[in-house]
């Protein structure tokens, strides 16, 4: 048989055979006078072979390993390896399908995903409410309200599940009772209106005691036991990490209502 008709017997590209020459899986047949490859019987069952077994998911790699053993011993021990990783792989798929099936039943009940997702289910709640807010006011979102909404995605994607499930129960409670979420973002319109103010301005006193009554006390407490780092950074040093960035990503007015706004809160945890 001429290569192609070996290819076409095996049901493999006359490409795939030369390369399964070069890598030692099929061993080179007796050429005739004019150079051409002869093969038989044997390079057909051979080639056929390594068919069967690549299509089982073996590597070329482990498939001459495989054709190395005579005896065929090793084939075993491959394939319940082949096996344990296919398995792996199987629950890697099935959690990333309940997942995206999680992340579709987000979008039918809030009537879409947000810019910020994919998210926990509870976060997309709580910006399913900031949405539907937003939409029930007249003019454009507050800027900050967007910015709230991506450092919360960050800071769930940072920590572990449990504590991302923890600040999602905190935040249920500051966006829950009558109006709750309306004064929320009152609070970023008086933000936003800090953009262009000075640190000194009287209404960045106005700003962080606004931010602060819009927490309920249970959420304060719990976010004054956590500011670990406030310490520092009320010492006058440099956290850096995470609390400089977050800080440095406000205009300086802005920046300032959020630290009295912190010192309050932290008050209300003592």
């Amino acid at each position: 048989m001429r290569i192609g008709e070996l290819a076409a017997l095996a049901g493999v590209s006359t490409r795939a055979v030369r390369h399964y020459h070069h890598l030692g899986l099929l061993p080179e047949p007796e050429r005739r006078a004019n150079g051409y490859r002869e093969y038989g019987l044997r390079d057909a069952v051979a080639l056929a072979r390594v068919r069967r077994l690549t299509e089982l998911g073996l590597g070329l790699e482990e498939v001459k390993d495989v054709l190395a053993d005579d005896a065929g011993r090793e084939l075993r021990d491959v394939l319940v390896e082949l096996d344990a990783d296919l398995a792996r792989q199987e629950e890697a798929i099935r959690a990333r399908r309940a997942r995206l099936a999680a992340l579709l039943r987000q979008a039918e009940e809030h009537g879409g995903l947000p810019a910020e997702g994919p998210v926990s289910q509870e976060l997309a709640a709580l910006f399913g409410e900031m949405a539907r807010t937003a939409a029930a006011r007249t003019g454009p979102e507050p800027a900050m309200a967007a910015k709230e909404r991506e450092v919360l995605a960050l800071i769930e994607t940072m920590g572990p599940p449990e504590a991302g499930q923890r600040m999602s129960a905190l935040l249920g409670q500051v966006a829950s009772g009558p109006e709750a979420m309306t004064r929320v973002y009152e609070v970023y319109e008086l933000l936003d209106e800090l953009v262009q103010a000075q640190p000194d301005d009287p209404r960045v006193a106005y700003a962080a005691r606004a931010l602060s009554d819009c927490l309920p006390d249970a959420v304060a407490t719990e976010i004054g036991a956590q500011a670990r780092e406030f310490a520092s950074w009320e010492a006058g040093e440099d956290p850096g990490g995470f609390t400089a960035a977050y800080f440095a990503a406000f205009a300086p007015a802005q920046a300032e209502a959020v630290r009295q706004a912190i010192r309050l809160i932290v008050e209300r945890a003592r």
